[in-house]
């Protein structure tokens, strides 16, 4: 696993640049932004509140409407497979005098809302979906400020509610016992917004004039994750991969990846946009092993399928507890994770709130066919590990890669193929 890769924008900062840029006053340019369908999906649910948008290779320009511009939609905003879709929006819908419906495909369906209905339901927008699940109707406006702690760590639900902030009667604050992804507040700040922030409180002041910007979104950092694991196990890598976002609230990844023996260095790292980016050099490593526990799961949600697939190559094995979200996201991703890795011959114990993969004494992985269940992340971690196994593996439904990563599969195969930029 050879090359240089620049990687696709950063998911999560898109949707939010994405949201942002369309309560902005003014035309604001965003370069990068995420090729990732549920990023799209982002782009055509703003459309459907009168938000004008134009997408070219190098940019995504959207004219900006003000906090108060947006228009009713006609017919049901489809957030599709997006999770930050649905919950984002679903705070910017809350300050709307008028009333909307959002919902998504059938996985997206299943996945609890309530956690973000509950503190919309307290700012005095009116929420209705069966068992709190999408299609969500959404009749907002006349928000009142709140004091928020999260019962359960979530960057999405954090943002839905500061960006329901932008239009309550008052100072808005969100406690969080674990420090989640930033984004948001940082993205704020770019557009205008007075947004405080302490140990664990985050405060938005109301109505801000919001101004439009010119603004480049870093490279995915979790999709590089895969890409970087690739290398890790296979002998005699080098991998390079350019302008990735390094923001700390995401990186704890990369300090698990290096105390567990990954050979990984940092190069370049500069402030843009008010985001860190820099480069990641990865190289071949003897991995040792190691357990993620309580705060540590939030910080590295979306990489646990990842990590937890790559015990099977490491010298003690990995083990995960304390992450019963993960039974909650497009897939059971504990036990879809779970039985994919025993149908390659992996080890794996199962928990309520996590699972454990034995180390290379357990076994060589030998190819199997595996189904992902059209989780993009389940997916692309069985991938990385079948580059390593005996015989070929077959992943059924790999385009749900397609949420996330497009480009995942002819990324793999060029740097394995030629071994070239």
């Amino acid at each position: 696993m050879t090359g240089v890769v620049e990687l696709p924008g950063d998911k999560s900062i898109s949707h939010r640049y994405a949201i942002l840029a369309a309560l902005a006053e003014g035309r604001s340019e965003i370069f990068n932004y995420a090729t990732a369908a549920d990023c799209r999906s982002t782009l055509e649910c703003l459309r459907k509140l009168d938000v004008e948008i134009e997408v070219t290779r190098e940019r995504v320009r959207i004219s900006g409407k003000g906090l108060d511009g947006l228009k009713p939609p006609k017919r049901a905003l489809d957030a599709e497979n997006s999770g930050s879709t649905m919950r984002m929006l679903s705070g910017v819908l809350a300050g709307q005098k008028f009333t909307s419906t959002i919902t998504g495909d059938g996985s997206l369906r299943k996945r609890p809302m309530r956690r973000v209905a509950e503190p919309l339901r307290q700012m005095g927008a009116e929420i209705r979906g069966r068992d709190d699940q999408a299609p969500l109707e959404i009749r907002g406006g006349n928000l009142h400020a709140i004091d928020y702690a999260l019962p359960v760590p979530s960057a999405q639900v954090k943002s839905a509610i500061l960006l329901a902030g932008l239009y309550a009667d008052g100072v808005t604050a969100v406690r969080e016992s674990v420090r989640t992804r930033d984004h948001t507040e940082l993205a704020l700040r770019e557009f205008g917004a007075t947004v405080e922030t302490a140990k664990d409180s985050i405060r938005i002041q109301p109505r801000p004039k919001l101004a439009a910007r010119q603004l480049t979104v870093p490279g995915d950092l979790s999709g590089g994750v895969f890409l970087a694991c690739a290398a890790l196990i296979l002998p005699d890598s080098s991998l390079m991969l350019h302008n990735v976002g390094l923001n700390p609230t995401r990186a704890k990844v990369l300090d698990f990846l290096i105390s567990i023996g990954a050979q990984i260095n940092l190069a370049s790292v500069q402030l843009r946009d008010g985001e860190l980016v820099g480069d990641l050099s990865v190289r071949y490593s003897q991995l040792s092993g190691g357990s993620i526990a309580g705060a540590q799961v939030a910080e590295m949600i979306d990489e646990l399928p990842m990590l937890a697939a790559l015990g099977a190559y490491t010298e003690k094995g990995i083990e995960i507890h304390d992450a019963a979200e993960l039974r909650v996201k497009e897939s059971d991703r504990i036990a879809t994770l779970a039985t994919g890795l025993r149908q390659m011959g992996a080890d794996v114990e199962e928990f309520t709130d996590g699972l454990r993969v034995a180390g290379r004494s357990a076994g060589k992985l030998r190819g199997a066919k595996v189904d992902p269940q059209g989780d993009h992340r389940i997916a692309m971690a069985l991938s990385v590990v079948a580059l390593g196994a005996e015989g070929d593996t077959v992943v059924r439904d790999a385009e749900c890669v397609g949420v996330s990563f497009p480009e995942f599969f002819a990324t793999l195969e060029r740097l394995r193929g030629s071994g070239g930029e």
